[in-house]
């Protein structure tokens, strides 16, 4: 298969690379491992192709987004959940062109779901200092009453899905670890006629760590509140 494949080639390669890596034993395996399965499964096909992910910058601390295509892999979004018991985790990988996240496979190998195409998610991101969990519980206390319920539930890729297959209204996070957390996902949401954009009202930025997602009718009255509760 060429690296300039259709966009359904691109699909089903990922979508083939989701389950190989989900046949991997996680109790035993480590994500790096997860990573690398699906980085050398989709090398074969497109050796010419970029490639992120998110272990692979724990180790070596570049994340560099070029114009290329690029292949951007969470082996395990979830993990927490995962160590826990908690079956709120997938594997996630998405396709960028022209640093547009193009093509987006999330699948949960514990239910067997995988996405493609009421009440609000919002999740306080990875960092616990001070100021960062104030701010939240800040939010969180002004928004409780605009909404019908709040749920914080550990995976920004499934959330993502969640919006897109009409299980949640809303979802925001900020600080998140990075853009594989939300290049599968993002895709999902706008392929369901969802929107994918910045809390702040402007353009979605896969490499800002900061990403909302809902329906049309929701936006303009979410950036709303959120503007109220800073």
């Amino acid at each position: 298969m060429a690296d300039n494949g259709s966009l359904d080639d691109f699909l089903a390669s990922a979508v083939d690379a989701a389950r190989k890596a989900a046949e991997v034993d996680l109790v035993t395996e480590t994500d790096k491992a997860c990573e690398d399965l699906i980085f050398n499964h989709l090398k074969k096909l497109y050796p010419t192709h970029k490639f992120i992910g998110e272990e692979t910058t724990a180790a070596f601390g570049t994340t560099e987004l070029t114009d290329e295509p690029t292949w951007i892999v969470d082996p395990l979004d979830g993990t927490t959940n995962f160590v826990h018991g908690f079956p709120f985790v997938c594997v996630s990988i998405g396709l960028t062109i022209g640093k547009v996240p193009t093509v987006g496979v999330v699948y949960n190998p514990i239910i067997d779901e995988a996405p493609r195409l009421g009440g609000l998610t919002l999740s306080a991101g990875t960092k616990r200092d001070k100021l960062t969990v104030d701010a939240t519980t800040n939010r969180l206390n002004s928004l409780l009453f605009k909404v019908r319920s709040l749920r914080m539930s550990g995976s920004c890729a499934l959330n993502l899905c969640g919006i897109a297959c009409g299980r949640l209204d809303l979802f925001y996070e900020l600080g998140f670890g990075g853009p594989w957390d939300v290049a599968g996902g993002a895709v999902i949401v706008k392929e369901a006629g969802g929107l994918v954009y910045d809390p702040s009202g402007g353009d979605f930025d896969i490499t800002s760590q900061r990403v909302a997602a809902s329906n049309p009718l929701l936006k303009d009255a979410f950036i709303e509140a959120l503007k109220q509760s800073e």
